[in-house]
């Protein structure tokens, strides 16, 4: 099974052009956050702090998400959605067979979602590797629940039968 979230990468771009048009505008009508503190600057530095949360909320959260389990591999690649092509920073690539998967645990925090997978190790015997799936859709996220489910469980067998 092939998937990934190429989809979302025009709705991250509309987002952080809502944001800069915000703090341009913001910028414009600085003169209605009076009201907040009477201290013009301290306003200033409340709004750009606000602007630069939100921005690295988003930076972080926007994520390319691709999941292929097609053949004997299993490669999973997360990278950033914006300069990703240029500028790989953010890149996070596994390829394993698909018998060291021991385990998977989908993780669903308040801002975004991860996927926990547990690797056989030869040196700890044991490896984890984490997924930012927080701009998957829902309906991906289970087809690849229903493959990784698919391979645990084809593992499972095989240990037993030795």
């Amino acid at each position: 099974m092939r998937t990934n979230n190429s989809k979302v990468k025009n709705i991250i771009i509309s987002t952080y052009f809502v944001l800069i048009v915000l703090a341009i505008f913001s910028a414009f009508v600085f003169s209605s956050f009076r009201y907040l503190t009477p201290d013009p600057i301290l306003t200033f530095v409340l709004v750009i702090l606000f602007f630069v949360l939100i921005f690295i909320l988003v930076h972080r959260v926007s994520k390319y998400f691709e999941y292929d389990s097609d053949g004997a591999k299993v490669i999973i690649i997360n990278r950033g959605l914006l300069l990703s092509d240029h500028f790989n920073y953010r890149e996070h690539i596994v390829e394993f067979e698909k018998q060291d998967l021991i385990a998977y645990k989908f993780n669903n925090y308040l801002i975004n979602k991860t996927l926990s997978i547990y690797l056989k190790d030869k040196r700890t015997g044991k490896r984890k590797e984490t997924f930012n799936i927080t701009l998957v859709p829902r309906k991906k996220r289970k087809y690849i629940r229903q493959s990784l489910s698919k391979m645990v469980k084809q593992n499972q067998q095989n240990t037993d039968s030795k």
